[in-house]
């Protein structure tokens, strides 16, 4: 059964039901801003020091964490591309999701709580980040065994409305 895709708004931190939360993280995995640092501060004082460990995080790779003092019980660090300094956004963008969700599925997560990867601090613009992302998401979710939900979270609603609008779009 292909897994679900959806968007919500909401807080990514405070997705108690899904097994993985998704941190759209820095080339240092250190505890960084926007959604990075919610996720670090709300993991407590041990990620930081564990995730360290893993770096650098090369471009569109990922790789996975305990959740610590999250509801989840894995964060995945993805690295997704600076829009106006890495080379080829488009095709980073969209194997940065698809590492995170192969990583997922590798890890038996049922479901995975993702934020608008690379829209903050690293200037992708939503009207092309989105469809890259969605359209990622909807092509992988019928080949999965654990995943049954990819759930994008965003705490805007006018970028909520643009996933639900690329998700209408794409099924």
């Amino acid at each position: 059964m292909a897994a679900i895709v959806n968007a919500v708004l909401g807080n990514i931190v405070r997705q108690a039901d899904c097994d993985a939360i998704v941190n759209s993280a820095n080339p240092n995995l250190r505890a960084g801003s926007g959604v990075c640092g919610a996720i670090y501060r709300a993991a407590g004082p041990e990620l930081e020091p564990y995730s360290t460990r893993l770096a650098p995080l090369p471009l569109a790779q990922a790789v996975v964490t305990p959740g610590f003092l999250l509801p989840n019980r894995l964060i995945i660090h993805c690295r997704g591309p600076r829009y106006l300094f890495d080379p080829n956004p488009p095709s980073q963008l969209a194997l940065c999701l698809e590492n995170t969700l192969k990583l997922a599925e590798a890890e038996g997560v049922r479901r995975v709580a993702v934020p608008a990867i690379s829209m903050g601090v690293y200037a992708y613009p939503p009207a092309e980040a989105v469809p890259i992302l969605v359209a990622t998401a909807c092509r992988m979710a019928p080949s999965f065994n654990h995943l049954e939900e990819i759930r994008f979270v965003v705490t805007d609603p006018a970028l909520l409305e643009r996933f639900q609008n690329a998700i209408s779009a794409s099924t």
